[in-house]
C-alpha cells in the first residue's frame, strides 16, 4: 500500500469504533492498540507516527506536572516508606527474570538482561544494542510487556475493585482558561526541546512534567490539560504499542512473543506480591499500589491513573523512581555480570 500511515490511522480508527460500540473498557486507548495487532500480524503495511505520538507524550508529561501543588509537596514523607519497596522491586524482577531469558529461553546473555529489567522500551532497547543484544528480541519483549500489562489492568481495576474507568481526565478547553492553555504549550513545547538537547530518559513526559510542576508550584498553572488532548494522547499511544507488532515472523512469535507472555506471569505475580505488601506495611490504597508497581510505560500508567480516577502523583512517583532505578544501575549491574 501506497499510504500506510493512512492505512494505520483508519485501522486505529476502526479498532475505536469498535471498542466504543461494544462497550468495552478505554476505548480508544485498547481500540486502536488491538486493532493495529491484529492488523500487523495479519501483514498489513503499516507504519506509525512517531512525531505525533511523541508530542502526544508531552501532554501526559504537563498533565502530570500540573497534578505537582504545594499540597502534594508537604504530603511528600507519606510516599517514602512505600517509594523505598522499588527498587527491591527491581531487583526481585531482575533476580528472575534474567534466569529466565538467559536458562530457560535460551537467549544471550546481553538480550536476556535487558529484556528482563522493568525500564522504558526506548532506553532498553539503546542499552541493550550497545551492550550487543538482539534489538528485535529486546523490541518484542518489551512491547509485549507493556500490551499485556495495559490489556490486563482495566480488566483488574474493573473487576476487582469496581472501578468504572470513565473518570474524566480533565475539564474541556473551552472551560480552561487562555492563560493556563498558553503555560501548558510553553511548558509541552520547551520542556521536550529541553530534556531532548540533555538526552533526559523518557524526554516527551519527563521535560515538560519538570516544567508544569515548576509552574504549578509558583502559581502559574492551576488546570490540567484539557480532556480532549489526553483522549487524543490515548489514541496515539494506544496505537504506537499495536504497531510495534510489524513485521513480526511466525518463528518470532513462536520463541520470543512466547518467552515475553511467561515474563508478563513473572511480573504479574512480582507485581501484585509488592503491591499488596505497600498496602498493608506503608497503608498505600490497595488501587494505587498496584498502579504503582505495574511495571508498564509511564503514558500507559499515566491514563490509567487518569480514567481509574486514582491518585496520579502516588503512582507517577513510584514509576519515576523504577525507571530511575533501572536506567542508573541497569548498566552497573550488567558490567559486573560481564
Amino acid at each position: 500500500m501506497r499510504y500506510p500511515r493512512a492505512v494505520t490511522l483508519i485501522i486505529a480508527t476502526a479498532g475505536a469504533a469498535v471498542f466504543f460500540a461494544l462497550g468495552l473498557p478505554l476505548p480508544l486507548l485498547l481500540g486502536p492498540m488491538f486493532a493495529c495487532l491484529v492488523a500487523a500480524l495479519l501483514k498489513v503495511p503499516m507504519r506509525g507516527v512517531p512525531p505525533v505520538s511523541e508530542a502526544m507524550r508531552t501532554v501526559l508529561g504537563v498533565a502530570v506536572g500540573a497534578s505537582i501543588t504545594p499540597e502534594l509537596v508537604h504530603r511528600i514523607d507519606t510516599m517514602a516508606l512505600s517509594v523505598a519497596f522499588v527498587p527491591l522491586f527491581v531487583l526481585a524482577i531482575g533476580a528472575v527474570g534474567y534466569p529466565y531469558f538467559r536458562r530457560l529461553c535460551r537467549f544471550d546473555q546481553p538480550t536476556a538482561y535487558y529484556c528482563a529489567m522493568p525500564g522504558g522500551l526506548q532506553d532498553m532497547l539503546v542499552f541493550g544494542i550497545e551492550a550487543g543484544g538482539n534489538p528485535r528480541a529486546l523490541s518484542l519483549v518489551h512491547a509485549t510487556r507493556v500490551l499485556v500489562i495495559v490489556s490486563i489492568m482495566p480488566l483488574l481495576l474493573a473487576w476487582g475493585w469496581g472501578r468504572t474507568l470513565d473518570a474524566m481526565p480533565g475539564a474541556a478547553a473551552r472551560d480552561i482558561p487562555l492563560q493556563d492553555l498558553v503555560v501548558m504549550l510553553v511548558c509541552a513545547a520547551a520542556g521536550w526541546w529541553g530534556a531532548k538537547r540533555v538526552k533526559l530518559f523518557g524526554a516527551a513526559i519527563l521535560g515538560p512534567l519538570i516544567l508544569a510542576a515548576i509552574a504549578s508550584l509558583t502559581g502559574f498553572l492551576h488546570h490540567r490539560p484539557p480532556a480532549e488532548a489526553i483522549l487524543a494522547a490515548q489514541f496515539f499511544i494506544g496505537l504506537g504499542v499495536g504497531v510495534k507488532y510489524v513485521g513480526v515472523t511466525l518463528e518470532e512469535l513462536r520463541r520470543i512473543v512466547a518467552a515475553a507472555l511467561g515474563y508478563c506471569v513473572i511480573l504479574a505475580l512480582l507485581s501484585v506480591a509488592f503491591a499488596e505488601m505497600v498496602h498493608f506495611l506503608a497503608g498505600a490504597p490497595q488501587v494505587e499500589a498496584l498502579l504503582a508497581f505495574a511495571p508498564g510505560g509511564q503514558g500507559e500508567m499515566v491514563v490509567l491513573a487518569f480514567v481509574s480516577g486514582a491518585d496520579l502523583a502516588f503512582v507517577v512517583t513510584h514509576h519515576l523512581v523504577r525507571l530511575i532505578v533501572v536506567i542508573l544501575g541497569a548498566p552497573v549491574v550488567a558490567r559486573l555480570l560481564r
